[in-house]
């Protein structure tokens, strides 16, 4: 599909152009800082574009206000007492340093236990971390897509989990491939489940089209209460766009 990537400068606001084969002009604003984005079909000027954003200037401000006023995690030190999110659930972190196995371990409903040995580094720490977020992604994930798959009569023939600065998921629909953004385990598991229905119904439909939004209201009724609530869960001091 043909595609064209620039910005544009709208009353001293920002504005991605991002120019498709579709038919329609949409306009988004994202968290976590209020990225501002319009896609617009090939035939659409410049001009145009910037007469859709002004005539939408209100709701974009009130949209960056929203996502300004998010809570967000403070930046990690990986020390013991910090919070951490798993599946949408606040964790306690508590370091124990010794000759162990360096791991992290869930510890009943509210720690988070991380055995790391002594000078072992923050970064270190925080790869850790991350090593188990992506652990526990990779058993939920297979379950969620024995679910979906047959509800939605698609496969993927493949899928992986990665940190993403732009998505919280893609679809490569060529390969049939699916990627999740690690960033997810610490969100709600319906969340989790929301970007894979609508990963994989772009295995259906590529396009954000009323097709593609008249599937996600017959496979998953909720789907834009879930949208809203990720949007809504705490961000991370990480400036990472979606």
């Amino acid at each position: 599909m043909t595609t064209d990537n620039h910005y544009i400068t709208v009353s001293g606001l920002s504005v991605e152009v991002v120019r498709k084969n579709i038919k329609n002009l949409h306009l988004g604003v994202y968290p976590p800082l209020g990225r501002v984005r319009v896609a617009a079909p090939l035939a659409v000027s410049d001009d145009a574009v910037r007469l859709a954003v002004v005539g939408k200037l209100g709701w974009i401000k009130r949209q960056r206000a929203k996502f300004e006023a998010q809570p967000r995690q403070s930046q990690r030190r990986m020390v013991s007492g910090e919070s951490h999110y798993f599946m949408g659930q606040r964790y306690r972190l508590r370091v124990v340093e010794g000759s162990v196995p360096m791991r992290v371990v869930l510890r009943g409903k509210a720690a988070l236990d991380l055995f790391v040995r002594p000078e072992t580094s923050t970064e270190r720490r925080e790869e850790l971390l991350q090593a188990f977020y992506r652990a526990e992604l990779k058993k939920l994930i297979p379950t969620l897509l024995d679910k979906w798959q047959p509800i939605l009569g698609v496969e993927a023939n493949a899928w992986g989990i990665k940190k993403m600065k732009t998505k919280w998921g893609t679809c490569n629909i060529a390969a049939r491939r699916i990627w999740l953004n690690l960033e997810l385990a610490k969100k709600p598991i319906q969340c989790l489940e929301y970007i894979l229905v609508h990963e994989l119904l772009h295995l259906i439909e590529r396009h954000h089209n009323d097709r593609f939004r008249s599937l996600m209201d017959r496979y998953l009724p909720q789907w834009q209460a879930h949208r809203d609530e990720l949007n809504r869960s705490l961000l991370a001091e990480e400036r990472w766009d979606y």
